[in-house]
């Protein structure tokens, strides 16, 4: 196996650290020298607490902001430290989410193979299905659905930032995720801008990752955080990167996705309101219109390392990174 020195892990922890505890104590301790962040997003003064108290036991960095920055601020300020202390491989990975030493080892030995390419996994649940790793973006009806996650390789395809490996060269290129999403759909805006920049994706399914129950159930909060972010970031990715024409296709479908994700929601939390859940999902729709109106009233977007969400699909050729 490669050495590890290059290596930095970031796990972004909202919460109790009980599922830091299960599944990253024994990465942390059979990757060494590889550097671990923990961006603990504050969610109360007892987990807090104990955070700190498993950090400074383990040897982690802690990063510890005073509220909750969201998954895609939380994940951006922990590459950068990894990046600041040199570790030229990223693999960024979810609390609940366990992977064994060899595996990051695999997926640290294709990185260096393959600079330009991020690395996924399949994540499974304890019955052995496959649950999360990516999938593809339904451009006709407005969806990003979790399938096998070597549909995430296929055009239009996407990786979850579950258990992601990235080459820090490819990550600064890139910008890191889009902090405008706070939560949920800033793994597959990473993953269309890397492939529009002239990147790849690719999923390991060799490697064995397993994603554990949570040890609580979240607090309502997290949950109306949740269904107001899928709503609005849905559009906000379709204003990014789809055509007008697409765009209008997906903010027609915005009342359907977002009783789908409701009852999704409460097939999951049977116990919870139906009104603040539906009142999230109603906010989360009207500021993910927002954007698309805008979007749609005025110049497609651009960024570094891309092309203009009407200049993609057509383009002859795409830019190489370096």
């Amino acid at each position: 196996m490669m050495p590890s020195a290059d290596l930095g892990i970031v796990v972004v922890n909202h919460g109790y650290p009980d599922q830091l505890e299960r599944n990253l104590v024994g990465i942390g301790q059979s990757v060494r020298p590889a550097l671990v962040v923990v961006v603990d997003n504050f969610s109360g003064i007892a987990q807090r607490e104990a955070t700190t108290r498993l950090c400074a036991r383990e040897g982690w960095t802690l990063l510890a902001p005073g509220l909750d920055l969201g998954f895609a601020a939380g994940a951006n300020a922990g590459a950068r430290l990894l990046r600041s202390r040199g570790c030229n491989l990223l693999l960024l990975l979810d609390p609940a989410v366990w992977i064994d030493a060899a595996g990051v080892l695999v997926l640290a030995a294709a990185c260096v193979a393959d600079p330009q390419r991020i690395l996924g996994t399949n994540i499974r649940r304890q019955d052995g299905s496959i649950c999360d790793g990516g999938g593809t973006v339904d451009i006709r009806r407005g969806h990003a659905p979790t399938r096998d996650g070597a549909a995430g390789s296929a055009p239009d395809g996407w990786l979850s930032a579950s258990c992601l490996m990235i080459h820090g060269s490819l990550w600064d290129w890139l910008g890191g995720f889009d902090e405008t999403y706070f939560l949920l759909w800033e793994d597959v805006d990473l993953s269309w801008r890397c492939v529009a920049a002239g990147g790849s994706l690719a999923v390991r399914d060799d490697i064995m990752v397993l994603r554990s129950a949570p040890d609580s159930v979240p607090a309502v909060g997290a949950d109306l955080v949740r269904l107001y972010s899928n709503c609005r970031n849905r559009l906000a990715f379709a204003a990014e990167h789809l055509t007008r024409r697409q765009l209008l296709g997906w903010l027609l479908h915005s009342p359907g996705y977002a009783a789908e994700v409701l009852r999704a929601e409460g097939r999951r939390r049977p116990a919870r309101r139906a009104g603040p859940m539906l009142a999230a999902a109603v906010r989360g729709t009207a500021a993910g219109s927002a954007v698309a109106l805008r979007r749609l009233s005025g110049p497609a977007p651009y960024r570094p390392g891309g092309r203009r969400a009407d200049e993609r699909r057509s383009a002859p050729e795409q830019k190489t990174i370096g």
